[in-house]
């Protein structure tokens, strides 16, 4: 079981995220490449919630396909390509992690593909 880590030593989270998880001694470790906004069938979608639904339903099938869910999700890589789609993201993120808390890192930078507004990367355990 992960556990989750906070004290006021640090500063607290400024939105939906924890600040440290730490993994049980032991646990099996599975880390997600970035995904995009595309569906299977290489459909990029429009624009950045719509990307970020997407990405995040490639990263849950991913999970499912190694036997985990997002309650296994430790740490969030994320990176947005507008200052814009900050608000945008964290939104849909705890929308879709419903309440779940992991570690969380959000750049606003360029992707490999100037199509592309959002990708997620995810380390899980259980």
């Amino acid at each position: 079981m992960n556990s989750i880590i906070e004290t006021d030593g640090a500063p607290a989270s400024v939105s939906g995220f924890a600040q440290a998880v730490e993994t049980a001694p032991g646990a099996r470790l599975l880390h997600v490449s970035g995904q995009i906004g595309a569906r299977p069938d290489g459909q990029l979608q429009g624009d950045v919630a719509a990307q970020s639904r997407q990405a995040w339903r490639n990263v849950f099938a991913i999970l499912d396909a190694a036997g985990m869910d997002k309650t296994d999700i430790v740490d969030v890589l994320a990176i947005v390509t507008e200052p814009e789609g900050v608000a945008i993201f964290r939104q849909i993120r705890d929308e879709v992690l419903s309440g779940h808390l992991a570690c969380s890192t959000l750049l606003v930078c360029g992707l490999a593909n100037p199509a592309w507004k959002v990708e997620i990367a995810v380390r899980a355990a259980r």
